[in-house]
């Protein structure tokens, strides 16, 4: 009888102790060995009214498993995903704010800052530069924080971003959006979406999309 070989796995989804981090409107998770998606965007792509519908429902969500003492379960963090998509992600891809990262010449530059430290501090498995947001999955290296990591790549591509297009203030907005990738059927459904969101909000032919090759069968 012919077997099927075994499913080569492409990374490895094995992580410590999961703690809640508060920063800012919203919470973030953190462990150890973790893989993140996170996505951080411009600071003029959000009206506050949407922000706040999204952050209202998505802390009472966190609120009630915090009252119980125990971790979300996985039809809450079904739900927090789906309201990332409802309420934060599909308003990015319509395209609001300037959309200073059409420039090829800036998103080059934020792609060229993610890429930088790529195995050095972390290992970067899928990115996307889209117009008004960056979606990135992220394994960072033991020593490196996601939060470190996300100060380095927004603050010193702000810096060269205001100074190009001749601009004070703030480029990004401070918050940012962090999922914990649970296990490797999530990794597959998040390096889709990356991978086809350029397409999903109707740029043709961009350029500012990678994916791990490891991770290319997904």
């Amino acid at each position: 009888m012919r077997h099927d070989a075994p499913r080569k796995r492409v990374h490895k989804l094995r992580y410590g102790e999961v703690s809640i981090r508060d920063r800012g409107r919203l919470p973030h998770w953190e462990a150890e060995g973790a893989t993140y998606f996170v996505t951080f965007r411009l600071a003029d792509a959000f009206p506050k009214s949407v922000l706040r519908s999204y952050e209202f429902e998505r802390a009472d969500i966190i609120k009630v498993a915090e009252q119980q003492r125990r971790p979300l379960t996985t039809s809450e963090h079904k739900r927090l995903d789906e309201l990332f998509s409802e309420r934060i992600s599909d308003y990015l891809d319509r395209g609001a704010g300037a959309c200073h990262l059409r420039r090829p010449e800036l998103a080059r530059m934020v792609a060229d800052a993610l890429r930088f430290f790529h195995s050095e501090r972390y290992r970067l498995l899928a990115w996307c530069v889209m117009p008004n947001h960056v979606h990135v999955v992220i394994a960072p290296f033991t020593g490196y924080g996601l939060a470190e990591i996300l100060h380095w790549w927004k603050s010193f591509t702000a810096k060269r971003a205001n100074t190009l297009l001749r601009l004070a203030g703030p480029f990004w907005e401070r918050e940012y959006y962090d999922h914990l990738v649970r296990d490797e059927e999530d990794l597959a459904r998040i390096i889709d979406y990356v991978r086809q969101n350029p397409e999903r909000a109707g740029l043709k032919n961009w350029e500012w999309v990678r994916v791990d090759p490891a991770l290319s069968s997904l």
